[in-house]
């Protein structure tokens, strides 16, 4: 599983809102310019994050965006499923119903569950208020 640069950026503007918000909302350029990331590929960004109530954003005058709840309530997780299209490591679970003719038989099945899982589980567990504050190091997971 790689993680794009789309689902990299998305965690790095949330944690950026998260630190500068204050009471307003945050222009994308001024974000872009703290961040080093390209005010159109943030403004591609954008939508996915405020479609799920991620990100709230303002027009207008001293418009911008804020986070749409509190920074300890999102969590990575749901951050890179929204960017990424979900956390699933084999292409055969990215559905609900697995498409796969072999999914009854296939001896892998439970080993890319179990990635999944453990892969979700932690993710999950980490904030963008946790990493606004100081990045977890995962030394402490343990499986």
């Amino acid at each position: 599983m790689k993680i794009s640069t789309k689902g990299r950026y998305a965690l790095r503007l949330l944690v950026d809102l998260a630190r500068y918000q204050g009471d307003g909302f945050v222009a994308l350029k001024d974000v872009a310019k703290r961040q080093d990331i390209s005010k159109k590929y943030l403004e591609q960004i954008v939508p996915l994050l405020t479609s799920c109530g991620i990100l709230r954003a303002n027009k207008g005058y001293l418009g911008g965006y804020r986070l749409g709840r509190e920074a300890e309530k999102i969590t990575c997780a749901q951050v890179l499923q929204v960017t990424e299209g979900g956390l699933s490591p084999v292409a055969c679970m990215d559905c609900r119903q697995n498409a796969c003719p072999r999914a009854d038989s296939c001896p892998t099945l439970p080993l890319w569950k179990g990635l999944e899982k453990v892969v979700f589980d932690y993710l999950s567990g980490v904030s963008v208020r946790d990493l606004a504050e100081g990045a977890p190091s995962g030394d402490n997971y343990v499986i």
